[in-house]
């Protein structure tokens, strides 16, 4: 018998097929409905009689309004069933190190180095804890002290705190800085939120990161939004109207979320200035441009970056992450307590800085994450992350080529122009054509194993989705992506109900939108859950 070619059906006319694939789907209970009275997954020793009549009982040593007035309500389950409840509910995921990740555009995922994962799991790491003494965690803050030089090497900014906890706290901690600023010259906030005076408008655009907006309100602050022009730069007239004796600052990304670099934002970092406001660069999104430009040049006075994103560190759902905020000189006296400091001989944590807005969040900063950062700076060097920017560029105008030549498909604003490090693509034209929208266009190649982000509202650009493939995606996975774009759009063509009822081979759902908008119908805790449905 000849021997069959078991990679044939993978391909026509020499080009690889769209993969097919399945996701394992398991109708898996909630860990607490699990749980049977009795059963463990692992037996505690007593403690030893020797050591009880040394110690004595340690509950002994709290007072009365400390303890439980009732054990914690944790499942009961066997070691068998743990391990199989998440086995299966791994399954149920997609990620970067299982399918090819570059859907969730202006969240930067990349691929992890796993060398840095052991690091980051080493004992001497893993089991510090943030209030052992500073000369038992020498190693850990010297990591931290070095990470802070490099980060002022690539912004030009002069000191850093990585006391944040992610990118929006490090922009809360910006709006906080100029609040500070501009309250230790006798221009603050003050009076009721109707009432305000002094310096009281922070300015951002609509296509930064809307934690710029949401972080400068949460600080106290009006919000001025500005639009682009006709070729989607932010509009620097409507900025020159916009500032004013009440201006505070400007927190804006550049690119925005639209991949597109404002090539006039000296100018508008000196207009701002010239009306007495501070400037805030949000580089969550620094990765095609490391090593070329930087927030000191364009005049910046603040800025931050993700350690969890463009610092290769997982990203991790929405936490822990590591957002990194730097300040000028003349603002480091106010950045988030403590910070790490160097005397010569030993390294040690500095909370002595009464201008300071304080801390963000307990202790300082999360330390596998700047570790796992630290790792992979340290690996590239200087040359490497320049060759990290140059290749994010290179891969997103190659996938905006392949986009651009899907029927349906556009992106708006700057035509015949390069972006940076991501593009908002539009489904528009497909949705006209079809009726057909992105959501469901993003259900549907969820059944390909990929996914895409339409997190975008308000729609500025009308059926959204914004791709990043950053610098870890071969050209094999960005013709793989546009080859299952491709595919999904034909599809909306010939069997949009096919799309629609999407997806069909995955274990996500469709989402109904109405009842996220009706508190009585979720509950954040199983606890919660119970006591709604109870």
């Amino acid at each position: 018998m000849a021997q069959q070619n078991i990679t044939q059906h993978r391909y026509t006319d020499g080009k690889p097929n769209v993969r097919r694939f399945h996701q394992a789907r398991w109708d898996e209970a909630i860990i607490f409905e699990l749980s049977r009275e009795g059963q463990r997954g692992i037996l505690v020793p007593s403690v030893e009689k020797g050591i009880r009549e040394q110690v004595g009982d340690a509950l002994d040593t709290l007072p009365e309004s400390m303890r439980r007035q009732d054990p914690p309500n944790l499942p009961e389950i066997a070691q068998p069933q743990v391990l199989r409840h998440y086995m299966r509910l791994s399954q149920e995921t997609l990620g970067v190190d299982l399918n090819v990740e570059i859907g969730q555009g202006t969240c930067t995922m990349k691929y992890s180095p796993k060398v840095n994962e052991q690091l980051a799991n080493d004992p001497r790491l893993r089991d510090l804890h943030p209030l052992q003494d500073e000369e038992t965690v020498q190693g850990i803050l010297e990591i931290m002290y070095r990470l802070e030089h490099v980060l002022k090497e690539i912004s030009g900014l002069d000191r850093f705190s990585l006391q944040p906890a992610a990118g929006s706290a490090a922009i809360y901690a910006n709006a906080s800085i100029i609040r500070a600023y501009h309250a230790s010259r006798g221009e603050g906030l003050s009076g009721s939120p109707d009432e305000a005076s002094g310096r009281d408008e922070i300015i951002t655009t609509i296509f930064s990161h809307p934690s710029n907006a949401a972080c400068a309100q949460t600080a106290g602050f009006k919000v001025i939004t500005l639009y682009p022009d006709e070729h989607g730069y932010p509009d620097l007239d409507a900025l020159k109207a916009a500032v004013s004796e009440r201006t505070a600052g400007l927190m804006i990304t550049n690119p925005e979320d639209t991949g597109i670099f404002n090539p006039r934002i000296e100018e508008f970092v000196r207009v701002v200035h010239d009306a007495g406001g501070l400037c805030a660069y949000d580089q969550a999104n620094a990765n095609g441009i490391l090593g070329i430009t930087r927030a000191r040049e364009a005049g910046f006075d603040l800025c931050h970056f993700n350690l969890h994103k463009t610092f290769s560190s997982p990203h991790g759902c929405g936490g822990p992450g590591a957002g990194a905020c730097g300040a000028t000189e003349e603002l480091a006296r106010f950045l988030p307590t403590p910070l790490v400091d160097f005397d010569g001989e030993r390294y040690y944590l500095d909370d002595d800085r009464p201008d300071s807005i304080g801390k963000l969040r307990p202790f300082y900063g999360y330390a596998p994450v700047i570790l796992r950062a630290y790792a992979w700076v340290m690996s590239l060097g200087a040359e490497g992350l320049r060759e990290v920017a140059e290749v994010s560029v290179l891969n997103n105008n190659y996938l905006l080529q392949k986009m651009l030549e899907i029927p349906g498909a556009s992106a708006p604003y700057a035509p015949g122009k390069r972006r940076i490090e991501q593009v908002r693509y539009s489904w528009e034209p497909l949705a006209q054509e079809t009726g057909v929208h992105t959501e469901e266009l993003g259900a549907r190649a969820a059944d390909f194993g990929v996914h895409y982000w339409t997190s975008h509202h308000p729609f500025v650009v009308p059926e959204p989705v914004t791709l990043e493939p950053t610098e870890t995606a071969s050209r094999d996975d960005l013709d793989e992506y546009a080859a299952i774009l491709r595919h999904v759009a034909q599809e909306a063509r010939t069997d949009p109900e096919m799309v629609k009822s999407a997806p069909h081979n995955s274990t996500i759902h469709q989402i109904e939108h109405e009842p996220l908008d009706d508190p009585s119908q979720w509950a954040m805790t199983w606890r919660a859950y119970k006591k709604k449905i109870g």
